[in-house]
């Protein structure tokens, strides 16, 4: 017997639920941190470092955060294809924190546009492969039981990577340079890293308790299934009823077209739950990069706030996101994703609309203004957890009921990918459509126009998200 024969050092703690999650948690918020840090110092980069003239600086900040938003577009499909193809995830979610890291490292010391260029490119690459294979991971751990609390306690978590990010990039910019901003990427990267490479995934996990007799979490004992594994007919509140789909609807005919077998989870996306889930995802992007994008300019606007007073103003937008992601999750485990994102899409019609209340003055204004923040983040706690949920509830239902047109892994990785696909577009259509409406219309219209966009999408997951799993009188 070898001298390091036996299971991993820490093997129960590497391997327990929480720190899965929490090292998929942690490397979200890296990625949208660094993202979202860099936004304020990009004219800084283009003006001082590369000569852009300042009439250019705004059209080649665009083509910065669209580089980046079309790299992570283009690179989530093969991403989600590799990943649910390999046996373990832990090696390309490793190589996509390598990426980050080379993409830093040319953002810290490029001197020239095509340098910088790439290293969007490359920020984008990472993006894909963290979103595509951490949230897959997430599946992998929790299961779709209990996928909503982990959702919601994860997006509530990663939303101050999102909404602060770029205030306190301006603040350490302010007050250390640009160097100070690098290094506190450099040290958030070394954490992250640390965290991928103890990873030990659950599917590993079980090679070693089986391998060694070893106890397992009582999380990961296995669930008493068909006696084959073959697929069962679903109860009373399964997600395969609430669909309204009948057993039979979910079967795939095994004669489709060889581009649906290389990617089959584009034919899940027929599904009109699959298509309003992504929705979903995209109005709830989009919600996060409008007031990313537009809080700090109001603020700046009304009160005369400089960066470091803005970034404190995003507390009553994050703190309750925090607090209430993990409830909202556990309620969607409970009774479906519908009543969260209708209640949600709706809550944030009166919610943005007050948005125009507040007005240019001292204190009574600044607590008017935070108490409406308040009122959003509600929203967007609500409406974190129903996407992923639900669409990970239609691929649960094909994949269940066709096991071997999918493989082995199943479809989810694909549909993380086309989830980060989505979710990409809207962090970038996000600033750029609010940014354009409040110089045109204002701040106060600029939220009308944000608030219709809610109450359609509001309207489309009544009708076609599944219903609840159960009246939310009835007790299980």
């Amino acid at each position: 017997m070898g001298y390091f024969d036996g299971p991993p050092i820490l093997f129960k703690y590497r391997s327990s639920t929480l720190f899965i999650l929490g090292t998929v948690a942690v490397g979200l918020f890296t990625d949208l941190f660094l993202y979202g840090m860099l936004v304020p110092l990009l004219p800084f980069l283009l003006e001082n470092r590369v000569n852009v003239p300042p009439s250019q600086i705004q059209s080649y900040t665009s083509a910065f955060l669209a580089a980046y938003a079309g790299a992570s577009v283009v690179f989530s499909p093969p991403a989600g294809i590799i990943a649910d193809k390999l046996s373990a995830r832990q090696l390309p979610f490793l190589c996509g924190l390598i990426a980050l890291l080379a993409a830093t490292i040319l953002l810290h010391l490029g001197q020239n546009l095509p340098v910088l260029i790439v290293a969007r490119i490359l920020q984008g690459l990472s993006a894909a492969v963290v979103w595509t294979i951490g949230l897959a991971m997430v599946l992998d751990t929790v299961g779709p039981e209990k996928l909503g609390l982990a959702i919601g306690s994860i997006f509530g978590f990663i939303s101050i990577g999102d909404l602060a990010a770029p205030v306190l990039g301006g603040v350490v910019f302010e007050k250390a340079g640009y160097d100070g901003v690098m290094a506190m990427a450099y040290f958030l990267l070394a954490i992250d890293f640390i965290l991928r490479l103890l990873l030990i995934e659950k599917k590993t996990a079980r090679m070693y308790v089986e391998k060694y007799g070893l106890e397992p979490h009582e999380e990961d004992r296995e669930p008493e299934e068909g006696e084959d594994g073959e697929y069962q007919e679903p109860q009373e509140d399964d997600p395969l009823l609430s669909s309204g789909k009948k057993p039979e609807d979910w079967k795939i005919y095994k004669e489709q077209p060889k581009w649906i077998k290389k990617f089959p989870i584009l034919y899940c996306l027929q599904d009109k739950r699959l298509i309003v889930a992504e929705i979903v995802a995209f109005m709830q992007a989009t919600l996060l990069s409008t007031f990313d994008a537009t809080i700090p300019t109001q603020a700046e606007s009304l009160f005369g706030f400089d960066s470091l007073k803005s970034g404190i103003l995003f507390i009553p937008l994050v703190l309750p996101y925090l607090i209430l992601g993990p409830i909202v999750g556990k309620l969607v485990d409970i009774y479906g994703p519908k009543p969260a994102a209708v209640f949600g899409f709706l809550f944030a019609i009166p919610s943005l609309i007050l948005l125009r209340i507040p007005s240019a003055g001292g204190t009574s204004q600044i607590v008017i203004y935070s108490v409406v923040l308040v009122m959003n983040s509600i929203t967007l706690a609500a409406v974190a957890p129903p996407s992923i949920v639900e669409a990970s509830y239609v691929c649960e239902g094909y994949y269940k009921a066709n096991k071997g047109f999918f493989g082995e892994n199943g479809p989810f990785a694909q549909l993380y990918a086309i989830n980060s696909m989505v979710f990409s577009t809207g962090l970038a259509l996000g600033p750029i459509i609010s940014g354009g409406l409040r110089d045109s219309i204002g701040y106060g219209n600029m939220n009308a126009v944000v608030a219709v966009m809610c109450a359609i999408v509001a309207f489309l997951s009544y009708m076609y998200l599944s219903k609840p799993k159960r009246p939310f009188w009835k007790k299980k």
